[in-house]
């Protein structure tokens, strides 16, 4: 799988190997951590993407809604849990102080981007480099620091790719694009196997800031493109 690449829910389940109920999955069955992130209007916690997409700044998640329990908004994000144990916030949290701190290797995850209800975009394999939790809105929040690799997407991810950091397409472009070519292949019509490609290819100098250079293909048509200017 490549950055762009537009997978459903269920794909992107069964990719991972488990069902994804929550938006941080810390080294799940194959070692890998995943994050589920969106920054859409209405999404429920504040995202976003610094540096031309190079750097993603996670927020960590709120205690679970109970009923007739207070508004999880009002209340401090948790490091453990009620029992003691680390949430997911305290493990992600420790996996980055141990890399400030001690210079362990930064855990890699890999991040999957919601473009509408449905439908996601993988981004690629992130380093957690930081994290802090800071007083804001009158609580305390996680927030994590994850930095764009050029790894490729293997089972050990270790061999590098040509991959610039400019090359992540922004999220409101991704949307434009989605709506604009109606969430199908502009060459044959495909609704599966999309891929956010770039009309005049990255290593040419085409532009990811710009929705007039991205556009929708298929698999098939995605491969038969190759970094030709068509």
């Amino acid at each position: 799988m490549q950055p762009g690449d537009i997978i459903s829910y269920l794909e992107m389940c069964n990719r991972e190997g488990v069902s994804l109920q929550r938006g941080m999955n810390f080294r799940l069955g194959g070692g890998m951590s995943v994050i589920l992130m969106s920054v859409r209007a209405g999404a429920p916690y504040a995202d976003r993407v610094e540096d031309g997409g190079g750097t993603l700044i996670y927020e960590g998640h709120d205690v679970p809604s109970s009923r007739g329990g207070p508004d999880p908004k009002t209340m401090d994000q948790p490091m453990r849990s009620d029992g003691g144990s680390l949430t997911q916030n305290g493990l992600f949290y420790e996996a980055a102080e141990a890399h400030r701190q001690n210079g362990a290797d930064p855990e890699l995850v890999r991040v999957y981007e919601k473009i509408k209800q449905g439908i996601w975009v993988y981004n690629g394999i992130f380093r957690l480099v930081g994290a802090t939790r800071k007083s804001e809105g009158g609580r305390k929040v996680f927030k994590f620091r994850l930095e764009l690799t050029d790894f490729a997407d293997t089972a050990r991810p270790a061999a590098e790719v040509d991959l610039k950091h400019e090359r992540m397409i922004p999220s409101w472009v991704k949307v434009a694009v989605w709506k604009r070519d109606k969430g199908c292949c502009i060459k044959c019509g495909a609704t599966d196997n999309l891929h956010f490609d770039h009309d005049l290819p990255f290593s040419k100098g085409g532009t990811s800031l710009l929705p007039e250079n991205v556009r929708l293909l298929c698999a098939r048509h995605n491969l038969q493109k190759s970094n030709r200017i068509e």
